[in-house]
């Protein structure tokens, strides 16, 4: 099941880049193209530190639970650990699917990628 949601994200973002024009939903579905071995993982520490209140942070790979983070902080990754999400949601922040995030209509330059 989890790669027939992979492949989705990968052609949802794909068109989304084409069709609209905004390279960064195809750099997105270009990282999570890659073999798995080779997709980045990052510990909620890291986006803690890249992060502030109201900012939009995007993760082409897993989000794990190493660390804290602040509130008010939308994540977007491709999954997230059962610690991760717990730990984002026990914050006051968000985690939502690159997907959703892409559906939402969040303004592309507000959006900040984490490898």
């Amino acid at each position: 099941m989890l790669n027939s949601e992979l492949k989705r994200a990968i052609r949802v973002l794909g068109a989304a880049s084409r069709g609209g024009g905004k390279p960064i939903w195809g750099a997105l579905a270009d990282e999570l193209d890659k073999p798995k071995r080779r997709r980045v993982a990052v510990n909620l520490s890291r986006i803690g530190r890249h992060s502030g209140e109201g900012d939009v942070v995007a993760v082409p790979g897993k989000v794990l639970a190493s660390g804290s983070m602040g509130s008010g902080v939308t994540v977007a990754a491709f999954s997230f650990s059962e610690g991760a999400r717990a730990k984002i949601v026990a914050s006051g922040s968000r985690a939502v699917s690159l997907v959703d995030l892409l559906e939402e209509g969040v303004e592309p330059s507000r959006i900040r990628i984490l490898k």
